[in-house]
């Protein structure tokens, strides 16, 4: 039997945050991955063809790059070559017979491109970050803290009282982005462009509290840009196992946790498939999410686990589906604003109303008829990814169903469920919506790779049944409710085993948020 001071199951990118930290700090570190290399989500290949280089699932980092464990790892993480690229502007829309707009890291920039697009909207514009000023820091800071924590809990009851009563942020917090967008701003098109970011935080714009996440990303990308990894999204997860490498840890992958054992109430080693046992003696940091810890890693130790806790991660809910469609491109798209090709992530969509039709199309269990194209072309900022002259473009599709039910348009036969017909044909939709704001990109085109809910719950059982963002993130399922009412942290019920990863704290995204959660507990006086 091996032993290490922390035994890590799994290796996405904030398990891997966590291994680093505790590595630097002269722990024996052991990461377990059963996959052929570690990063999760975090992966870049050869898809389509030989020479094009795509971020298979993940792309920019931005919440990564804001948060502290860049601060601090940064440094040494760019001695093992990584290189962040950003783009010339952030985020921007196009909206067939409407307009297109950009935003920038320039927020003279952005002001004067609001008011561009309806005279007014650049003052909008600055009182929204305005009124948000107060709160930011509190509500930041947060995001790198245990909401558990008695400091936590004294921030979280300022954010939401004042002067003896609920505060504006208490509002504003449970709004949806519909309700703050269109109140603020006049502007169609601007609407169009910042809606779609709740769903890349698993929220539609007409749910509770999705205003909140609207904002927070506007601010993020505003200050941060979208910076990507130069050579490929992987190249993070590949600088972070240097790091730990470097520091005495080991990472092994190939290597699927089946067990974690308990003696005497405490999470003390792991088991793996092939029966190998390992000894945890200070901790067991399980990058899962709760179902399959407590009802699979877990679900040999009777009396670990409460009964309420196992109905509750049984009770565990995964929210919508992603297709994502990975393009070799003969030239870079060409847009009618040219901007957008010089743009880290932009929005292909009718507006507010059209994202809104097809987040409903897909809760309903439909193929929508017009899905949201998220559109960006990493080559533009990286040109490593790809042949001189050449592109690489990622269409991602987060208003899909898990489980079809049927196709909005009527059009494609989704009785089989996901077949490799049925994507196909939903990237045939895609690709002709898109080529209505980029017409030469059928032309274009010269190898693609269509990724569907059943691809990503095979390559990662953190996604479920194919959910990019590790479950649901309802109201009824963040915050002090992630990942269960029963437990609201990254400590599970049994003692010596935490969690990270996007079922806990703060969720969804590149942020390596939790991870640096767990690390800094980890490594308190007193803990270990």
């Amino acid at each position: 039997m091996s032993r290490y001071d922390v035994v890590v199951v799994g290796s996405g990118h904030n398990a891997l945050v966590t291994a680093a930290y505790l590595a630097r700090a002269g722990w024996g570190v052991l990461v377990l991955e059963g996959n052929d290399r570690p990063g999760g989500l975090v992966r870049t290949e050869e898809l389509t063809v030989p020479g094009f280089r795509h971020d298979v699932y993940s792309s920019a980092h931005p919440l990564f790059t804001s948060g502290p464990a860049y601060a601090e790892l940064g440094p040494e993480l760019a001695g093992f070559g990584l290189t962040y690229r950003d783009s010339r502007y952030a985020i921007g829309v196009s909206t067939p017979g409407s307009g297109s707009a950009v935003f920038s890291a320039d927020a003279a920039e952005n002001v004067a491109e609001a008011d561009r697009l309806a005279p007014g909207d650049g003052a909008a514009l600055t009182a929204l970050l305005t009124d948000f000023a107060p709160y930011a820091g509190p509500v930041f800071a947060l995001f790198a803290a245990d909401l558990t924590s008695p400091e936590s809990g004294r921030v979280i009851h300022d954010l939401m009282h004042e002067d003896g009563h609920y505060s504006t942020f208490a509002r504003d917090f449970l709004r949806t982005s519909r309700d703050l967008l269109e109140h603020r701003f006049a502007s169609p098109v601007l609407h169009g462009m910042l809606a779609p970011w709740a769903l890349h935080l698993g929220r539609g714009p007409d749910e509770v509290n999705s205003a909140f996440w609207t904002l927070l990303v506007l601010i993020a990308v505003t200050t941060a840009g979208m910076p990507t990894p130069e050579g490929g999204s992987e190249r993070l997860a590949r600088a972070l196992t240097a790091l730990i490498e470097r520091h005495g840890g080991r990472v092994a992958t190939g290597r699927w946790v089946e067990r974690i054992l308990v003696r005497d109430g405490r999470a003390v080693a792991v088991r793996t498939a092939d029966g190998d046992v390992t000894e945890a003696r200070r901790a067991v940091v399980a990058s899962v999410n709760p179902d399959q810890l407590y009802l699979k890693l877990l679900a040999h130790e009777d009396g670990a686990v409460p009964p309420a806790i196992r109905r509750q991660a049984g009770e565990y809910r995964y929210g919508r589906g992603c297709v994502q469609l990975h393009l070799a491109l003969s030239e870079p798209p060409v847009f009618e604003d040219e901007r957008l090709a010089r743009t880290g992530q932009s929005h292909l969509t009718p507006g507010l109303d059209a994202l809104s039709r097809s987040v409903g199309e897909a809760t309903r269990g439909l193929l929508p008829a017009t899905p949201t194209i998220s559109f960006d072309t990493p080559s533009a900022a990286d040109p490593t990814r790809c042949p001189a002259g050449a592109a690489v473009a990622r269409l991602q599709m987060l208003d899909v169903p898990l489980r079809l039910r049927g196709d909005a348009a009527g059009e494609i036969d989704t009785r089989d469920g996901w077949t490799e017909e049925v994507k196909n044909a939903f990237a045939d939709r895609v690709i002709a919506l898109a080529a209505r704001h980029a017409p030469n990109l059928p032309a274009a085109v010269i190898g693609r790779h269509v990724l569907a809910p059943p691809d990503l719950a095979r390559f990662n059982p953190n996604c479920g049944p194919g959910d990019p963002y590790g479950g649901s993130h309802e109201l009824a399922q963040s915050y002090l409710l992630r990942p269960l009412p029963g437990q609201a942290s990254h400590r599970t019920v049994v003692p010596n085993l935490y969690m990270v990863g996007a079922a806990t704290w703060p969720g969804h995204g590149v942020n390596g948020a939790s991870g640096y959660i767990v690390a800094k507990e980890l490594l308190s006086p007193g803990s270990g």
